[in-house]
């Protein structure tokens, strides 16, 4: 792996914020310098994981204990950090990934209630080492964030309430960690927003694109 902050650039935000444009946009940029790249999701990214996902996103917004999802979650996490993104680092690639370990922290713990240092917990165990190099923080106003979501699956379903707990959740998150979290305003336009992901990235890795 390389030296110096993992190359692991996880995205996170509320609906709708466009971190699945961003991370496309950023893949292509860095495999045109010539970087190997692994895009990926959570949860999800594996096989098994996927199946958790589809146990997560559908069916009511009541449909799990705020325990459960966050241990669901946090399975999924297990296998994609063993079957891909360990993998992938150990392999030299950048690793991309819309939504990791933050966004159970936000959800499950900002927006759903569960004790914090019991996530962070989980989250030690299960992540150990392999902590993101560089989050970037998408942040749009709630009200538009779930105007522009494709699709209205559980989550986008669970209310406004919720929905403002969780951007306050992030940028609580970001707050707390700013050496590796950035916050990006995700109500501009994507190319100038791809611009700044890229400035960040030649801050935090030393490097240009």
């Amino acid at each position: 792996m390389p030296a110096g902050p993992l190359h692991f650039i996880t995205f996170e935000g509320g609906e709708g914020a466009g971190k699945s444009t961003q991370i496309r946009l950023l893949a292509d940029t860095l495999l045109a310098a010539g970087h190997a790249v692994e895009v990926t999701r959570e949860p999800g990214g594996t096989e098994g994981a996927e199946q958790i996902r589809k146990l997560l996103v559908e069916g009511g917004a009541g449909r799990w204990q705020a325990e459960t999802e966050a241990l669901l979650h946090f399975a999924a996490r297990a296998e994609h950090l063993a079957r891909i993104i360990r993998p992938a680092l150990a392999a030299g690639k950048w690793v991309l990934c819309d939504r990791f370990a933050d966004s159970t922290l936000a959800y499950q713990g900002y927006g759903q209630g569960l004790d914090l240092d019991w996530l962070w917990a989980l989250r030690r165990h299960i992540v150990g080492a392999t902590e993101p190099g560089l989050t970037v923080v998408m942040d749009l106003a709630v009200e538009k964030g779930l105007a522009r979501a494709e699709t209205q699956q559980r989550y986008e379903r669970m209310g406004i309430d919720f929905h403002r707990r969780l951007g306050d959740g992030f940028r609580q998150l970001a707050a707390a960690d700013p050496e590796r979290c950035r916050i990006v305003d995700a109500a501009r336009e994507r190319a100038v927003i791809a611009a700044d992901i890229v400035g960040l990235i030649h801050q935090r890795f030393g490097i240009s694109l």
